[in-house]
């Protein structure tokens, strides 16, 4: 994760470093228990990753995005197609990045899925690159009405943090792209982060202030509305997932984001996009699966801080 000087409002700058003893083995953890793992079911989201290059350099980004960063490519709509070829029921098809408003194919990338039946959502911070494709955006909300959602990163309801996280004049030209898409009745959610010992409750509370601020009718109770992500810092200590963890916890596999999910990448210098395990963990060889779905359905071993931070102890997930 790329880490900016001064530091990232959302990383603990408390927190004990990550134990070099841990996720070091696929099968074991560091206590030499069975490591946890996850199987795909039905795979519910399929999402793609348009490509690592965006608009920002943000303080923490788990993918360091920039206007730089090209290690993962700008995928094609051939490529996108090739896996949705592979898909036999409706599905929701995720695309993120980087920005995805920044790959030249979007548009065509979005008509093709919303055109097979799935429903599509754009991970999107609504900026400049977002506000280019206005009309396009619109013509595809009126033709499948209800089948296109764009989640606008809003990192705080505060400008202070959010500029923080995301730089100077993010904010205005952030929520700006929010208001236009309320006001055009688009389908839209908004992603927020906690900041360290800022209870779920508060932030909830702080997003309603300021969308009664702005006028729009989101309901940030509704987690789907609004998703609140916790840190995400690999570099920080946490506890590693055994098979044991599940009765302890409460919790079964089925809870976690690759149970159910996989993501399409296509990495700088590789000769074809592949299948990934997991949206935040796009570049580690382990969670690299093939070059189709169907290999893709893989056994899952939850070996990186992400995997517990995240998924498991987080309770997180970047689907719907």
């Amino acid at each position: 994760m790329a880490l900016a000087d001064p530091p990232s409002p959302f990383i603990d700058p408390e927190a004990a470093p990550l134990s070099p003893a841990k996720f070091r083995d696929p099968e074991w953890t560091a206590k030499g228990e069975p490591r946890a793992t996850v199987t795909l079911g039905t795979l519910a989201t399929l999402w793609f990753n348009t490509g690592t290059l965006c608009n920002l350099t943000c303080a923490s980004c788990y993918i360091e995005s920039s206007p730089t960063n090209d290690a993962l490519s700008y995928l094609t709509l051939a490529e996108v197609d090739r896996f949705l070829d592979e898909l036999d029921a409706p599905t929701e098809i995720g695309f993120t990045g980087g920005e995805p408003f920044m790959n030249p194919e979007i548009i065509a990338m979005l008509e093709s899925a919303l055109g097979r039946g799935h429903r599509a959502l754009v991970l999107s911070n609504a900026m400049r690159p977002m506000r280019r494709h206005e009309g396009a955006i619109l013509a595809l909300a009126a033709r499948f009405p209800g089948k296109l959602t764009i989640r606008v990163s809003i990192d705080h309801h505060t400008k202070t943090v959010h500029e923080q996280e995301r730089g100077p004049n993010s904010w205005g030209r952030a929520t700006d792209g929010l208001k236009w898409l309320a006001a055009n009745n688009v389908p839209l959610a908004v992603a927020g982060r906690l900041l360290p010992g800022e209870g779920e409750a508060t932030s909830r509370e702080g997003y309603g202030r300021l969308f009664e601020q702005f006028g729009i009718a989101l309901d940030v109770h509704d987690p789907m509305a609004l998703v609140l992500f916790p840190e995400m810092n690999a570099a920080a200590d946490i506890a590693e997932i055994s098979e044991g963890c599940w009765d302890v916890l409460g919790l079964t596999p089925e809870a976690v984001m690759c149970s159910s999910s996989r993501m399409i990448v296509h990495r700088k210098g590789q000769p074809a996009a592949e299948v990934a395990a997991c949206t935040l963990i796009p570049y580690d060889e382990q969670f690299l699966l093939g070059g189709t779905l169907a290999e893709a359905r893989k056994t899952v071993a939850l070996n990186h801080p992400h995997c517990a931070r995240f998924c498991v102890l987080g309770g997180a997930s970047c689907s719907r």
